[in-house]
């Protein structure tokens, strides 16, 4: 293993030992009545007979018996394209489970919002907000105290991450998480994002855009570019939560229904009923974690997974930050270009040898650790053999997955560059991340310009609209953090500050607000912390005033003095319009208990030294 890879680790385990140790002990004591009986016999008759009240007589049993009884926790809706594949699922795995002498039972279903529809409109001050809802709803699923074991059903942004969260709570038992692909490639990624520049200026109608954007969402799967939600789907499957060569594969083909059905047999055997018992609670640990992050850094994922794997983390007892992603990224090769960050798309990702090919080089190179405990039993290792499919049965290539395409896999030994896609940046402003591996200029960046000041992205959209952005800037978005107005995604801003790059100016965007993986080109300081809202030091930014943002230094530097800053009172915004409205204000009592960007923007507090 790497020196530098081990030494954080170390670090991590050092941190966590008591948080990590009181959340053992809680799953430890949650699984204790059941031994070596499934664990509804627990419950009294009554109670029991209310679980059971539904099941056909060979069900029933079953359920009288010592079979598994499987809870499926569903995200499927039948208006976004990552989540309408899911429909069908709970029948294919109730056939499996029902194979291997056990019951299947959708549990309880979890709110499944889409950032894409809601993108730029009030909707989307609830995204955030949602995951903690979405662990919420897992947890209330799970309470009924029925189950030995789980399958998630659930891809995208906050939807994968909320599901954990709240898996974690019930960490005695086993869990798979089950993901339904990508959809196939429509239109170049960034022929979809000249439209928008040319949409923006006014060049084409709502009409010729609207055929653009349908051409490239088309069909039922996750987007094809590298955001949060394909960001989600690899990083669960390095962390051992999916099968093996599960993430990528098309919905409604042969092999992803082989690999949906293969998740029924193989939770079936992980219960506390068999002999290959591991709950998700000790599965995950310190090193899937590292793993984690690394993949992330290796392959310049979604920004927004600093957020998630920090609350994730949180949720198991493990404490994460900020510095470990920078020291982590200071070692790890940047060896993906997937869009944004390149022109393959998700799909081209997957023909170049996918998850395999990458588990592959990473492993073996020293940057991932092989003894860690995943779904589909011990060692990573397993995770470099591609799925296959031979006389309809699901089986594994016999040699490890190599990249079929360098310029979209590349060797580790000659990574694209010798660091990861995301950087942290700090300052007086505070505490921010910054992805690199899209910049132009790569981690050498530097941008210093005068701050044009918005407190809110529709502000800046009018701005350049109206002309008024041509020059030299840094766009300062602020009070769009988690006490804000619940931190939404704010990539609408992106397409004009790229068009301001394009006439020949220097633009970069500094925010307490997220972007997600799609930010682009434009080089973006964003989740900076302390926010706005908080008091922090993007408060007190006017217009004018001098930024510098220096991206190989890790600095970001508001350029006034601190006597200055000093007499300066923190700028004001009435937040009321942004929490009433479209639902958002019975979210009120979550978005004061949100916590700040780096201890991952959640307000559940879970298995802290302090309680």
């Amino acid at each position: 293993m790497n020196s530098k890879i081990k030494e954080v680790t170390e670090k991590i385990i050092a941190r966590s030992s008591r948080s990590r140790n009181n959340y053992l002990k809680r799953i430890a004591e949650a699984g204790e009545c059941r031994e070596n009986r499934p664990s509804r016999h627990c419950l009294p008759c009554s109670n029991l007979a209310h679980g059971m009240a539904v099941c056909n007589r060979e069900e029933s049993q079953v359920m009288r018996g010592n079979g598994p009884d499987i809870a499926i926790i569903t995200a499927y809706n039948d208006m976004l394209s990552a989540h309408n594949p899911f429909e069908n699922y709970p029948r294919l795995l109730k056939e499996e489970v029902a194979r291997a002498g056990g019951v299947a039972q959708v549990a309880g279903g979890v709110p499944a919002m889409c950032d894409g529809v809601t993108q730029g409109e009030p909707g989307m001050d609830l995204s955030l907000i949602s995951r903690d809802v979405i662990a919420m709803s897992v947890a209330i699923g799970l309470s009924h105290n029925l189950f030995d074991g789980a399958l998630l059903l659930g891809m995208c942004d906050k939807i994968m991450p909320g599901m954990l969260m709240g898996g974690l709570q019930f960490g005695h038992l086993p869990m798979i998480m089950v993901p339904a692909g990508p959809m196939p490639s429509g239109i170049a990624n960034r022929e979809k994002a000249r439209a928008r520049e040319l949409f923006a200026q006014g060049k084409i109608d709502r009409e010729e855009m609207l055929t653009v954007e349908t051409k490239s969402y088309h069909s039922p799967g996750t987007c094809t570019f590298y955001g949060t939600a394909n960001s989600n789907q690899l990083l669960a499957e390095i962390m051992g939560l999916h099968l093996p060569g599960a993430s990528f594969v098309h919905p409604g083909t042969p092999l992803r229904r082989a690999l949906t059905r293969a998740a029924g047999q193989r939770i079936s055997k992980m219960t506390h009923l068999g002999n290959d018992y591991m709950p998700l609670g000790r599965m995950i640990n310190e090193k899937t974690f590292v793993n984690a992050i690394v993949a992330l850094l290796a392959t310049g994922g979604s920004t927004n997974e600093t957020m998630h794997l920090v609350a994730v983390a949180r949720a198991a007892g493990i404490r994460i930050n900020w510095d470990d992603f920078a020291e982590l990224s200071a070692v790890t090769p940047f060896i993906t270009k997937i869009y944004p960050n390149g022109p393959a798309d998700i799909n081209g990702f997957q023909d170049a040898g996918g998850m395999a090919a990458l588990i592959n080089e990473l492993l073996t190179n020293g940057f991932l650790y092989n003894d860690v405990e995943t779904v589909a039993g011990p060692g990573l290792e397993q995770y470099t053999h591609t799925p296959e499919l031979e006389d309809d049965k699901l089986s594994y290539s016999d040699e490890p997955a190599k990249s079929l395409n360098r310029e979209v896999i590349a060797p580790a030994t000659e990574p694209f560059t010798p660091t990861g896609g995301l950087m942290l940046v700090a300052g007086n402003l505070g505490r921010a991340v910054i992805k690199t591996s899209p910049l132009a200029d790569g981690a050498n960046t530097v941008v210093e310009a005068p701050a044009v000041v918005f407190n809110d992205q529709h502000e800046l959209l009018k701005a350049f609209t109206d002309g008024k952005l041509d020059h030299d800037l840094v766009a300062v978005l602020r009070f769009q953090g988690p006490q804000g107005n619940g931190m939404p995604e704010l990539h609408k801003v992106i397409t004009p500050l790229s068009i301001i790059m394009d006439r020949g100016y220097k633009a970069a965007l500094v925010t307490d607000g997220r972007l997600s993986g799609a930010s682009g080109k434009v080089p973006s300081a964003i989740h900076l912390h302390p926010e706005a809202a908080r008091g922090g030091m993007l408060a007190k930014i006017k217009n004018g005033d001098i930024i510098r943002l220096d991206t190989a230094r890790g600095l970001l530097e508001l350029k006034v003095s601190p006597e200055e800053l000093e007499s300066r009172d923190c700028f004001y915004v009435n937040l009321g319009k942004k929490h009433t409205g479209i639902g958002r204000q019975i979210f009120s009592p979550l978005r004061r208990n949100l916590m700040c960007s780096e201890d991952g923007g959640s307000s559940i507090f879970t298995y802290d030294e302090e309680k």
